[in-house]
């Protein structure tokens, strides 16, 4: 019935590192960038979509073409102002992409032609699919 309170053979020093803090650290750091990367990749430029019958999303990596009422244009988060600036910046991301797919998104009153421009741009960077993004008609 003897405790062992100490003595001989304790002074060696903790070996052991303990990873429950690590654990829990990574694990708090990896929902936080499953929550704050959505949106990182949505465009500044606010856009009312068209509506259409469409079919259902596809899960493929793209890049998004955004073109405002205003004639904005940004291409994910990175506003453009000139095809040339467009054309690098597509090349850009779609070689970080293995789908090479280009969603455009227009607002409903943007000009037909600033549209045209921005997919003839997009065609010179070689995507394999070009997409157009609408609402869902009711």
């Amino acid at each position: 019935m003897g405790m062992h309170v100490g003595g001989a053979g304790d002074d060696e020093p903790i070996t052991d590192i303990n990873v429950t803090p690590l654990v829990d650290i990574s694990l708090v750091l990896v929902i936080i960038f499953m929550v704050t990367t959505p949106f990182m990749t949505q465009s500044k430029l606010s856009v009312t979509l068209p509506k259409a019958a469409t079919d259902e999303a596809k899960n493929e990596e793209y890049v998004t073409i955004t073109i405002d009422k205003e004639e904005n244009i940004s291409v994910n988060e990175k506003n453009v102002y000139t095809p040339k600036e467009m054309l690098s910046v597509l090349k850009q991301k779609l070689a970080k992409t293995a789908d090479k797919v280009v969603i455009i998104k227009a607002d409903e009153e943007t000009k037909h032609g600033i549209i045209i421009d921005a997919m003839e741009t997009a065609k010179e960077a070689k995507p394999k699919r070009i997409y157009f993004a609408t609402r869902q008609k009711k």
